[in-house]
């Protein structure tokens, strides 16, 4: 397992994180066992990184969690989110949203707080509420550090030039077949010092081929992120499923990304995954023809 420092806060983190939105029930039926198996085995992997949020499962993925965790809190650095979609991004609902991740999780502190989905708020919401709750929640020694989420990586700038952020999340940005997080918001984080979560870094399944439904609502992208894996053929190491290593080397890799999320409920998924967390990218050629495939354009 490679680790690496997070942001402005020196934690020592694990570059492979855990993703708690299958382990609410969002992609299948799960137990509470199941979920504390799959976190034992994470901690056994070397993964020390599990991020969460009160919208997977509508709490369940924070309460099973907080159960998997019971006398081994310190082992982990701990990331979830306010507010749940659907509520306002107000000062007081920001407070209440934390403190309602709290008594789920069954700890008085996270390591670390993001501003969920920021696309649902707007950004001076973000700005005026949100974050000065966050500060106070932060002084009150009930977050360790302050991040913000967004698809959009324009909407995340103003944010890592306020300089009361530590991390910022983004997801389907930088990955095999949409890179466009390199342009603008990858130098400017670490210009800042803002560490960088890479979320869906299969591209909401593209990769692993089994996308996401609502994916293939969208005729047009769906056409074109098929083209595109056709152009990538060359990086398969195996059938089927072949892009699942490269895709995840390829962020693994990445001195710009901190920490590269896996969502599963799967033991063996887990297990691969992590052994792809060896400082192994992909190879320079590889590389380079890739980066001259797609460059400045936005898939999604």
């Amino acid at each position: 397992m490679e680790y690496t420092t997070f942001g402005k806060t020196g934690a020592r983190v694990s570059k492979l994180g855990l993703g708690g939105a299958p382990l609410g029930g969002d992609y299948g039926p799960v137990t509470d066992e199941q979920v504390t198996e799959v976190i034992d085995r994470a901690l056994e992997l070397g993964i020390n990184f599990i991020d969460t949020a009160p919208l997977y499962g509508r709490g369940e993925s924070e309460r099973r969690i907080g159960l998997a965790l019971q006398g081994k809190r310190d082992k982990v650095f701990l990331a979830t989110k306010a507010v749940m979609r659907g509520v306002p991004y107000t000062y007081e609902n920001t407070i209440l949203s934390v403190e309602e991740s709290l008594k789920r999780l069954g700890t008085d502190y996270v390591d670390l707080i993001q501003m969920h989905e920021l696309s649902e708020s707007n950004s001076e919401i973000g700005m005026n509420e949100t974050i000065p709750a966050f500060l106070k929640l932060k002084e009150q020694g009930k977050i360790r550090a302050i991040g913000v989420n967004a698809f959009d990586p324009s909407l995340l700038l103003p944010f890592i030039r306020s300089g009361h952020i530590d991390s910022i999340q983004t997801f389907c940005r930088y990955m095999l077949i949409d890179y466009t997080a390199m342009d603008e918001l990858l130098p400017t984080a670490q210009e800042h010092g803002v560490s960088v979560i890479n979320g869906s870094v299969l591209g909401m399944g593209l990769l692993a081929e089994a996308p996401a439904p609502f994916i293939k609502q969208d005729s047009l992208m769906f056409t074109e992120a098929q083209r595109r894996i056709q152009e990538i053929a060359f990086l398969r190491k195996s059938e089927p499923k072949g892009l699942i290593e490269p895709a995840m080397r390829f962020s693994l890799a990445s001195p710009d990304i901190t920490v590269t999320l896996t969502g599963t409920t799967s033991l063996r998924s887990l297990g691969l995954n992590a052994s792809y967390c060896d400082g192994v990218g992909l190879p320079q050629d590889e590389l380079d023809r890739l980066l001259s495939l797609f460059p400045g354009q936005p898939l999604m």
